[in-house]
């Protein structure tokens, strides 16, 4: 994997599989008080004790146990088919994920943000970088990757955005709002922006969610503002509050399949409430006659 860095995995893939690793050899010397065990003494006790050792002793919440046991179970289901193994330890395991409900900005919450006027130019920046995400739903590594050769105009005349996501490598393609390209305008002369090819001059992931825990205070907003809420805020109150078909608002956000993305139509009411509205319209247009006497 490590090899085929770039060019099958993504850099971030390979970083989880390396942690996932250490884990695996952890989890041996605990349970074992060995280095290493021969690789048939894999079984289903094996691996639900792993999953016991993730949660305990790793302090693991289910979900990222369950992402550690997927990265391995790829590697346990690589031997069986090269052989190496009799049958599958995982036979029989459930690898079940919990539902969770992904925070988002409101229109009225992004509102306040836009509209702050911060004393410190820094957050002034962040800002505005976590509102162009807001606008396109590229998240944090798309943004800082982001060059001029992505931006090009459509076959519409209006400008696009085209990349291939960082951690997936999915081919996005993102019609560009008036708010992002007012952004981007702003920053086409910052120092780091003219010596380079780089659209925005963003900064460190650290640097910019502790930066963006300073805005959210200052804005009043309780919510842990991270920069992974504008790709949500981009979904939900952007996109599909305001109509965008789920299909479109997939491929905008460079999903593989539409269950990726229809998460977000499960925690926005307004759809809900738009489709009701309708309906109440149609019952009153037949209001008579709907009560029997």
């Amino acid at each position: 994997m490590e090899n085929l860095k770039g060019v099958d995995f993504a850099p971030g893939t390979v970083k989880r599989y390396e942690t996932s690793l250490s884990h695996t050899r952890q989890f041996i010397k605990w349970k074992y008080g060995l280095d290493d065990i021969e690789l048939k003494k894999l079984d289903y006790e094996f691996i639900s004790e792993y999953e016991y050792w993730l949660k305990t002793v790793r302090k693991c919440n289910h979900n990222t146990t369950m992402k550690y046991l997927a990265n391995f179970k790829k590697i346990v289901l690589h031997c069986v088919n090269l052989g190496r193994l009799p049958k599958d330890p995982f036979f029989g395991f459930k690898l079940v994920k919990k539902e969770v409900i992904r925070p988002y900005l409101t229109s009225e919450e992004l509102d306040t943000i836009q509209k702050k006027d911060f004393k410190v130019e820094r957050l002034n920046l962040i800002r505005d970088i976590f509102v162009f995400s807001c606008f396109t739903g590229l998240a944090y590594i798309d943004v800082y990757n982001l060059h001029q050769t992505q931006i090009a105009k459509g076959m519409d005349g209006e400008f696009w955005i085209a990349l291939n996501r960082q951690k997936t490598q999915t081919p996005t393609r993102v019609p560009l709002l008036p708010q992002a390209i007012a952004i981007i305008e702003k920053y086409r002369e910052h120092p780091r922006c003219k010596d380079s090819a780089q659209i925005l001059p963003i900064l460190t992931n650290q640097k910019t969610n502790a930066y963006l825990k300073e805005i959210a205070t200052l804005c009043g907003i309780s919510k842990e503002l991270t920069f992974h809420i504008a790709r949500h805020t981009f979904a939900t109150t952007i996109t599909l509050s305001n109509g965008v078909p789920l299909e479109t608002v997939s491929k905008m956000l460079g999903h593989k399949s539409l269950k990726q993305t229809q998460h977000y139509a499960k925690i926005i009411d307004i759809k809900i409430s738009q489709d009701m509205k309708t309906l109440k319209e149609k019952l009153n247009s037949k209001a008579v006659g709907i009560y029997p006497s």
